[in-house]
């Protein structure tokens, strides 16, 4: 018996309960670096070609989800889900076949006419397909918000409906020129600019401009 429970029996007191420690979570850091420790196993475990392009795959969409895990939302399910890629499924996979010999690995059948080889493929074209709806989630929350951005702006500030015109508030509105006027060249005299033509009613201008029938 221990020392303070029998203190707490000789003083009535009742011994509170040890509370839990509950796992850390793991940081951006402690993520990126098990996706290191998995392709350093895959480098030097000299794996075929199959398994080092889907790890490279699986890796590069985890690493690319990393700084956006907060678009998923605290305790997201897609949020744990890349976290334990990272830290759990992606290390188990590879180091379960690691641990066989390779000859027994890729040439012998062991669940359902598959070889452990075979299998881990299977286990990494899952893990790939799943990162790969993950960041397309985490991916479509950034774009909502600049739809969002977008029409917020279309209302604020006008759009093409309203002919291009800039609104400043409510009751200032910034309309374009319709018809600008041509910009005179270079060293061109001003006056020689054409003058607009005035028509009277019932007259025909001629076709010379000399004013006569």
């Amino acid at each position: 018996m221990e020392l303070s429970e029998l203190f707490a029996r000789m003083t009535g007191r009742r011994r509170e309960p040890e509370r839990p420690e509950l796992p850390r979570v793991p940081t951006s850091d402690d993520l990126l670096a098990a996706l290191d420790g998995v392709e350093t196993m895959v480098a030097r475990g000299a794996v075929p070609a199959p398994v080092v392009s889907r790890v490279s795959r699986v890796a590069r969409t985890v690493r690319d989800t990393i700084p956006r895990l907060s678009n998923l939302g605290a305790g997201s399910l897609q949020a744990y889900n890349v976290m334990a890629t990272a830290t759990d499924y992606l290390p188990e996979a590879i180091g379960g076949y690691l641990r066989l010999p390779r000859q027994f690995a890729d040439n012998r059948p062991v669940d359902h006419g598959k070889t452990s080889l075979m299998i881990l493929i299977d286990q990494l074209d899952l893990l790939g397909a799943t990162m790969d709806k993950v960041f397309d989630a985490v991916c479509r929350a950034d774009a909502d918000a600049l739809v969002a951005h977008g029409r917020f702006l279309a209302e604020k500030f006008g759009n093409a409906s309203t002919g291009g015109a800039l609104s400043l508030g409510p009751n200032v509105t910034i309309a374009p020129d319709p018809s600008p006027a041509p910009c005179p060249s270079p060293g061109a005299d001003p006056s020689a600019a054409p003058q607009p033509t005035t028509h009277e009613p019932g007259r025909l201008q001629p076709p010379n401009g000399t004013g006569s029938p």
